[in-house]
């Protein structure tokens, strides 16, 4: 889809190599959620501009984007609250990509989740550890592996899949490429980006998921609301 970075970066994109892991882990997830029904009602909790729509919808029987009044782009609108009018045990699967860190209260996001989310549904969450500041329009929570953990479990779901993408070298190769970045003149963005990313993609190689899933730039986790 011509124009649209998060679903296919450019090798010249700053963020290249969190930006295609975090899609190829995402579509492999929904395609395993979806295997045994085409019919599955999902809402995009938070959807922005609805990125992975494309290869997502395709998968399912409804796609329901969802977020901020401000966005046109959304089928249902809400509050800072994250407080939706959609019913009880609506969907099948949410998705919430990167929008953890953005919502004034993680829990009450996470409270609205569960109570969407049919008994049995699953939550494919997003959000990062190592990151710079990014309001959009707000930029709030950062979190460990084991910091992101508590969070969702403590609001009853239960974790199924767990996993960290670029570790603690790659990370600090990322911040390290973002501090410089902003410093370059614009001819040189490109140049430096480029370079960048291949080192942060050699030297994300030199950790063990283990410690990826402990400290790590983006987490990918899975819940489900129990039966």
């Amino acid at each position: 889809m011509k124009g649209n970075d998060r679903l296919y970066p450019s090798i010249f994109n700053p963020r290249y190599v969190v930006l295609t892991q975090l899609r190829d882990a995402t579509v492999k997830k929904i395609e395993e959620l979806t295997a045994n029904n085409k019919d599955s009602v999902l809402i995009d909790f938070g959807c922005g501009d609805m990125p992975y729509k494309p290869v997502i919808e395709p998968h399912v029987g409804k796609y329901v984007g969802v977020d901020l009044e401000m966005n046109p782009k959304a089928d249902h609108h809400i509050d800072f609250d994250s407080k939706t009018t959609l019913p009880d045990n609506y969907a099948d699967i949410i998705l919430s990509n990167q929008v953890l860190e953005h919502v004034d209260s993680p829990e009450g996001y996470l409270q609205e989740a569960w109570r969407l989310l049919k008994p049995g549904g699953s939550m494919i969450l997003t959000t990062h550890g190592y990151w710079l500041y990014h309001p959009t329009p707000n930029d709030y929570w950062r979190w460990t592996g084991a910091g992101l953990r508590k969070t969702v479990e403590k609001e009853a779901f239960a974790i199924s899949s767990f996993t960290g993408v670029l570790g603690l070298t790659a990370s600090g190769f990322q911040l390290f490429q973002d501090g410089i970045l902003f410093k370059l003149p614009r001819f040189l963005v490109p140049v430096w980006s480029v370079i960048m990313q291949g080192v942060i993609n050699l030297f994300d190689k030199i950790h063990t998921q283990a410690q990826r899933d402990r400290d790590s730039a983006l987490y990918i986790v899975v819940a489900q609301k129990p039966l």
